[in-house]
């Protein structure tokens, strides 16, 4: 037992840490340079910050672990940390920190275990010290999807407005991008900005849908563009984009509703109907006062 409590205490000082570097994350507000999309934009949800304790903590080894991870991989998770936003300030360098870190104090805490023979939660705090600082960022790369995808209809619906009333499609996203805020307003920012710097408006958009895995943000970009090679007036692509996308989702709200049946159809079936087949039976034994020794023989 007091192997067990060695190792849940292990547990419990890793899960200090993580609170400590959220803490720190949030509080942090110095801005740092970063490649050339992050140093365009100027949103709320974009803005970069200052390292935490953990970040200082790893800075040292950033290069070690972005070295052995390779270029490939180093590709591959710039793309992603673009696609999260850049929350909280996070580049590569910082991400290659963080898991400097949790990789250590997972391995550190894993020997230990080891040596003492507790197999199981050695390979959870090996887990935690290899996917903890990646799964900060999957959850950031679908909460951002997700605010995107809500607030773009309405965001095309008003651009509209401000269309038909007379300004060009630049002046517009500019009108529009100045009231709304979230993180589709920051990606209309940025591109804005790459345009000011001869960035042109397909590419500034091309790059706009690789910054974000959004079905609903490819389909605005494809639909602009086509509208655009056609000559349809911009207003009118601009509410079929926003009508389409409103159908889209309905859909998928269906379909998502329908995959939850069988599954509240299972959760009752295996935790409510046992539980309540067990407090009928209870309460019949009980209400009836019968006496299991008398029953079988006992004295």
């Amino acid at each position: 037992m007091t192997l067990i409590g060695a190792g849940l205490a292990l547990l419990a000082a890793l899960a200090v840490a993580g609170v400590v570097y959220g803490v720190g994350m949030l509080r942090s507000q110095v801005r740092l340079p970063d490649d050339l999309a992050l140093a365009l934009e100027v949103g709320s949800t974009r803005t970069t910050r200052a390292g935490n304790a953990v970040d200082r903590l790893g800075i040292r080894w950033a290069p070690m672990v972005m070295r052995m991870m390779g270029p490939a991989r180093n590709a591959k998770m710039r793309a992603r940390i673009d696609h999260a936003g850049h929350p909280y300030g996070l580049t590569l360098e910082r991400y290659a920190a963080r898991r400097a870190v949790y990789g250590a104090l997972g391995a550190l805490a894993a020997l230990v275990l080891v040596s003492r023979g507790h197999w199981l939660l050695a390979l959870l705090l090996l887990a935690y010290g290899w996917w903890w600082a990646d799964l900060g960022i999957w959850l950031a790369v679908r909460r951002r999807r997700e605010d995107i995808e809500r607030t773009l209809p309405d965001f095309l619906d008003v651009l509209a407005v401000v269309v038909s009333a007379g300004l060009g499609f630049r002046q517009a996203l500019e009108r529009v991008t100045a009231v709304y805020e979230g993180p589709w307003s920051d990606e209309i920012r940025i591109a804005l900005r790459q345009m000011d710097v001869g960035v042109s408006r397909r590419d500034a958009f091309d790059q706009l849908r690789r910054r974000n895995r959004s079905d609903q943000v490819g389909q605005f970009v494809t639909a602009l563009q086509q509208g655009e090679e056609l000559g349809a007036p911009i207003a009118r692509t601009l509410l079929q984009i926003a009508t389409d996308m409103r159908r889209t989702e309905a859909q998928n709200a269906r379909r998502r509703a329908a995959r939850m049946v069988p599954r509240a159809t299972g959760v009752i079936t295996v935790l409510l109907v046992p539980a309540t087949m067990i407090l009928l039976i209870a309460g019949t034994i009980i209400g009836s006062q019968i006496h299991f020794g008398d029953v079988f023989g006992g004295g």
